[in-house]
């Protein structure tokens, strides 16, 4: 089982408990870099941009050369959407993107840049905590709750 595989992304906007939905069942599942686009909400420039930096694992081509994106490529999209949304770099997303395709030996590797990801994450969520906190303080002295300059920081 790869890390694609063992993933469960959501389409774009669904949250987490919703079930995975594809356009189209597997077997039928060819898009093109438009429809792509529309589903994922990312550009077409971006989604070439991600193949030529080597963050989309091979994008299968059709006789004409025009690319065809199956159910697995947009499930590593939504992976990559949930990558970017934690602020992992571009550089440590290709990173991750180039351990997977070596294969099962690099699972401690990419495990390591998961939890430094996570780390960071942590990090921020607790900054934008404490940014809430003050707005939220905030709010309650506009709403007349209190009168009182809090924690150093006038209204």
């Amino acid at each position: 089982m790869t890390v694609i595989e063992s993933t469960q992304p959501r389409p774009p906007g669904t949250g987490d408990k919703a079930p995975i939905r594809h356009p189209r069942p597997d077997g039928q599942d060819h898009y093109t870099i438009s429809e792509v686009a529309a589903w994922t909400g990312l550009t077409a420039h971006t989604l070439r941009w991600y193949e030529r930096i080597g963050l989309m694992p091979h994008v299968d081509r059709s006789a004409t050369g025009q690319r065809r994106f199956t159910n697995r490529d947009l499930d590593w999209l939504v992976l990559v959407g949930k990558l970017r949304l934690t602020g992992m770099s571009v550089a440590a997303m290709v990173r991750y993107a180039e351990l997977v395709r070596e294969g099962e030996h690099t699972f401690d590797a990419r495990r390591e840049l998961l939890e430094a990801t996570r780390e960071d994450a942590l990090a921020r969520i607790a900054e934008l905590q404490d940014a809430l906190d003050v707005l939220n303080c905030k709010i309650d002295i506009y709403r007349g709750g209190r009168r009182a300059v809090h924690g150093g920081i006038h209204p």
